[in-house]
């Protein structure tokens, strides 16, 4: 290799460290102020963090714990995706080759399935955490609605998630859960018929279910939780005790 092709590969590579790195090492306030602001990683944390806010016994980590799981459901869940059949005829089969013939697949649903439930339980004591502190009020009440959509994206989840073993235990807490649907005043029948896909639990119950599951719920909950990180980052991190 020449010494003009040396050359031109340096400066190839450093145009390349600058449009990636636009900010020396921080070594002050400021060009760490910048290196945080002209960086998508480091823009979601502050700059600066109240000492209140890394006490551990202010937060307990509800919500990063929260996040954490959604994470490792993410991860279980997409290797799941490779066994799993959504079909009426063969997914209770399907779980069982999973539990007894897939590599991990017993320890891979067992996380996904505790992971779940424990992310129900923490996301639920992240809201009373949130509410017995005050962190609703302004200016976080927009963030605070955001909480409570995910709320209900997270417990959405999980009951479409419970359908998809397909034993008597699933189809019959479905049935129970899909005929609060009657209930809803006017649009009972349609709300119904969405559900279910059809008059009453079965196949397209069970494909809708698990489109819902893997598909439509995930992406919504993932964008919400955007929201809610760069909201905390614009209300000025977390909320102060009262």
């Amino acid at each position: 290799m020449s010494f003009l092709e040396r050359l031109d590969q340096s400066i190839r590579r450093s145009v390349v460290w600058r449009s990636l790195f636009r900010q020396p090492y921080p070594n002050d306030e400021r060009s760490r102020a910048y290196a945080v602001m002209n960086n998508v990683f480091l823009h979601i944390h502050p700059v600066r963090v109240r000492q209140h806010a890394v006490k551990f016994a202010y937060t307990f980590c509800l919500g990063g714990l929260s996040f954490f799981l959604f994470l490792v459901l993410t991860v279980t869940g997409v290797y799941l995706m490779f066994y799993y059949v959504p079909s009426a005829d063969l997914a209770y089969t399907n779980i069982l080759e999973i539990q007894s013939k897939v590599t991990f697949g017993l320890l891979t649903r067992n996380i996904h399935r505790w992971g779940a439930h424990l992310m129900v339980f923490f996301v639920f004591l992240h809201m009373m955490r949130v509410f017995y502190h005050g962190a609703y009020k302004p200016p976080r009440e927009f963030n605070w609605v955001v909480g409570v959509i995910l709320l209900f994206l997270t417990i959405m989840l999980s009951f479409t998630g419970y359908l998809l073993p397909w034993d008597q235990i699933a189809y019959w807490a479905i049935t129970i859960g899909t005929n609060f649907g009657t209930y809803f005043p006017i649009v009972n029948t349609p709300t119904t018929q969405i559900l279910l896909g059809g008059l009453e639990v079965g196949q397209n119950t069970l494909l809708r279910f698990y489109v819902g599951h893997i598909v439509f719920l995930p992406l919504i909950a993932a964008v919400f939780l955007a929201v809610h990180f760069w909201r905390i980052r614009k209300d000025g991190g977390i909320s102060g005790p009262l």
